[in-house]
């Protein structure tokens, strides 16, 4: 992926299959979000060939690949008084057929939603008023309507504080098991390290390693990537956790 001769992306080459939650790990400018709006048809690739389920999206409409990628942005963006009930209708928007589409079928599954991310109560509040952590299941819950093949999320817990880090988390992890692909963009890498099936390690646009997180993050790989010292360790429940120590200066 290429901006005015800057090479944001190079050399991605990777399969995933389905039914993972994948952690896209980095640091600021790695190309984590670069790489989501490619997949997303945000961005169009200067080079190269994405597939979704077998189908090559490159050529697909940004209306027919919703129908096989759902995204969800760090930020919901101006929502014009919407209630939580509106939005998340708003993903069945990829499978409208005529004018007026809110049908019994596309309600039903709305409201099944609203439900299962715990925020059916809030079905008629104005997104605008609702917390950071409502507002990040109503997005998840928005894009989980478009019943799609391939999630991406781009880092649902910034803003949330410990308990609804965890909450969307086992959301997304559920929903991986439940035979849909989910990549999300994360700073956090304990939380990435402790949830996801796969983490894909980045660096400068490119892929420095892909694997199991309990296998391929340790303290060098950490020092390499975001030069910075660590410890990395298994707490008492076998978890992984990475403790920054300190940064490492840059040579004079």
């Amino acid at each position: 992926m290429d901006f005015e001769g800057f090479h944001a992306l190079t050399e991605i080459d990777l399969e995933l299959e389905k039914g993972l939650l994948v952690g896209l790990i980095g640091p600021n400018g790695c190309g984590k979000s670069t790489m989501l709006k490619c997949i997303s048809k945000i961005h169009e690739p200067t080079s190269g060939e994405i597939s979704v389920d077998g189908t090559d999206i490159s050529s697909m409409k940004p209306i027919e690949a919703a129908r096989l990628v759902a995204s969800v942005p760090a930020e919901s963006g101006p929502t014009f008084g919407l209630s939580v009930m509106d939005m998340v209708m708003l993903g069945r928007y990829p499978f409208v057929d005529k004018i007026w589409w809110e049908n019994p079928e596309d309600e039903s599954m709305a409201r099944k939603a609203l439900q299962t991310f715990g925020i059916d109560h809030l079905r008629r509040k104005r997104v605008s008023l609702l917390s950071s952590g409502e507002r990040q299941r109503a997005m998840i819950a928005k894009a989980y309507v478009q019943e799609p093949k391939l999630m991406l999320v781009d880092e649902p817990t910034s803003h949330l504080d410990m308990k609804y880090k965890l909450q969307v988390m086992e959301y997304l992890q559920s929903m991986a098991k439940a035979d849909m692909t989910v990549m999300v963009a994360e700073h956090d890498i304990s939380l990435m390290a402790r949830y996801c099936d796969l983490c894909i390690i980045m660096k400068n646009g490119k892929i420095v390693t892909i694997g199991d997180p309990k296998e391929v993050i340790d303290e060098d790989l950490i020092r390499d990537v975001y030069e910075v010292d660590s410890r990395v360790g298994l707490d008492a429940d076998g978890e992984i956790y990475v403790l920054p120590k300190k940064y490492i200066e840059e040579a004079k």
